[in-house]
């Protein structure tokens, strides 16, 4: 396996980590705590890496439906981590009804697009 798509599927699982550690909090608690905003952000960061390792890594062109996937899944986590931060700066730890929703819709599509994703490529070969 090449050692870009190596780094870029260990990262994406740690971005799954990441990013449920986030979101179970938040949905648990209903509230914007630290660890909520730490491990969101912390997903982010490993989600664009490890995408950015894929896309380097792959022979295959970037507009794939694995790509397609993978690139609207890390839009709504942006799209959440920025809701979320957000409404923490504006409200503090109170997390607003449709945002809180969101947040676990957003989630719903990264876990399937995780999944896919890897499905799509076992099944390649």
């Amino acid at each position: 396996m090449n050692i870009y798509i190596l780094i870029g599927s260990t990262t994406v699982t740690a971005a799954l980590l990441s990013y449920s550690t986030a979101v179970i909090t938040e949905q648990i608690k209903k509230k914007i705590n630290n660890v909520v905003l730490i491990f969101l952000t912390i997903g982010i960061i490993l989600d664009i890496t490890a995408t950015s390792f894929m896309i380097y890594g792959s022979s295959n062109s970037a507009f794939t439906l694995h790509g397609f996937i993978g690139y609207s899944a890390l839009l709504v986590m942006l799209i959440d981590t920025f809701l979320i931060w957000r409404n923490y700066l504006k409200y503090g730890q109170i997390i607003k009804k449709a945002i809180h929703k969101y947040s676990a819709a957003a989630y719903l599509w990264w876990i399937t697009a995780y999944i896919t994703g890897g499905l799509l490529v076992a099944f390649a070969k």
